[in-house]
């Protein structure tokens, strides 16, 4: 039996459940990981989008009791309500955005240049923020308003932007809009349920044909593993953000573009095939 696969499917599922959730970009991590694999081929690409489903358990069981009193009071409570239609219109712009301009920007942004820019500007902009004095008039998620969920949703849009960061473009954009780290943090782990659950159903659905029994081993690996280590992560973070600001990320983030510009120059990695 060859172990190499479910070697190369545990420490990608390790690199996505480690980077989803932080402002630094799971995709770049996970381009870099795939290609120093060899396993950046339309099976690897494909790999890549399935282990979010294990992140995305991660999240859910962080805050399953929260999620099943939403659900219970999805039709009769007036608070549960308002937070579904809060998740569900920030979800739109990145959905819509994504259909309309997904393939230009896959097209034209997935180049070294682009995701190197992505990382260093997104780093700046977070030590810019954080030098920003913060007039926080959101303390919980609870207190979202409509508006407040239509700029989150924009600000998650950003991340279509290769090397942005999904989770940083969602928890900066709600520093800069008057929410607590707490508040910003954790809408953007709900968010991410519908956006990258519906986003591997969608890529599993279009790329049907990659599908082999034979990848069950892979899968399951990188799916648990991705869930294990999205976990760690999450309860990491919260801790974290409690004493401490995102400038950590920043300069990590401004660092991982110059190795995205250092790979790319070198030939140690083609960024350009994904």
């Amino acid at each position: 039996m060859d172990y190499y696969p479910l070697l190369q499917a545990l420490i990608l599922g390790i690199v996505e459940g480690l980077t989803e959730f932080l402002p630094i970009s799971s995709t770049g991590h996970l381009i870099l990981a795939g290609d120093l694999l060899n396993f950046n081929d339309d099976r690897g690409k494909l790999f890549e989008i399935v282990i979010q489903f294990g992140a995305i358990l991660a999240v859910v069981w962080e805050y399953r009791q929260r999620i099943a009193h939403l659900c219970g009071g999805i039709f009769n409570d007036a608070s549960a309500q308002k937070f579904a239609i809060n998740i569900a219109v920030a979800f739109l712009p990145l959905a819509i955005l994504g259909l309309i301009f997904g393939k230009a920007i896959k097209a034209n942004l997935f180049a070294p240049v682009p995701v190197a820019l992505a990382f260093i500007i997104g780093g700046l902009i977070i030590l810019w923020a954080e030098k920003r004095e913060h007039t926080i008039r959101v303390e919980n998620i609870e207190d979202l308003s409509l508006l407040d969920a239509v700029k989150l949703g924009l600000a998650q849009a950003v991340a279509l932007i290769p090397g942005t960061s999904r989770s940083g473009a969602t928890i900066i954009g709600g520093l800069l809009f008057g929410l607590s780290r707490k508040a910003a943090t954790e809408f953007s782990f709900f968010l991410a349920i519908p956006t990258l659950g519906l986003a591997t159903f969608y890529q599993l659905y279009k790329e049907r044909h990659l599908l082999s029994m034979d990848d069950i081993g892979m899968w399951t690996v990188g799916i648990i593993s991705s869930f294990v280590s999205a976990f760690l992560c999450v309860r990491w973070l919260l801790r974290f953000i409690s004493n401490h600001d995102f400038t950590p990320f920043a300069w990590y983030r401004i660092a991982f573009g110059f190795v995205v510009l250092g790979t790319w120059y070198w030939g140690i990695v083609d960024w350009t095939a994904h």
